[in-house]
């Protein structure tokens, strides 16, 4: 299955195959594996761009080592996945029971009132 995510770098189109986050305190870069969801400020990057990452004047890059390689589920993950969606689509789990109600039209924290137009 490949991954559908790709480097966020303009006109790349190859896979993302790394994470780019910033820690702006420390003036650091820092480019580790792919993370398992994107996140609004961080970056995916292909491995030519992992690699090949420069930061400002003053920065540090702190730079997984190893390869960067594209990671695709394993078939236990896939399993469990297909797992998981079969058992949110089954009709027969039961409804949970509605709260019960108490005489005086309230459920929780709201308040059933009498239309002003139908007395």
């Amino acid at each position: 299955m490949p991954s559908v995510r790709v480097c966020s770098r303009t006109g790349c189109l190859l896979p993302a195959v790394a994470t780019l986050t910033y820690a702006y305190s420390d003036s650091t870069a820092v480019v580790g594996p792919l993370a398992t969801a994107s996140e609004p400020h961080s970056y995916d990057l292909c491995e030519e761009h992992a690699v090949r990452l420069t930061a400002p004047k003053g920065w540090e890059v702190v730079r997984h080592e190893g390869d960067f390689t594209s990671q695709e589920p394993s078939s236990d993950e896939l399993t469990a996945l297909a797992e998981a969606v079969r058992e949110a689509g089954r009709s027969d789990a039961p409804a949970p029971p509605p709260p019960p109600e108490t005489s005086s039209g309230r459920r929780g924290h709201l308040r059933v009132l009498p239309d002003p137009a139908n007395r």
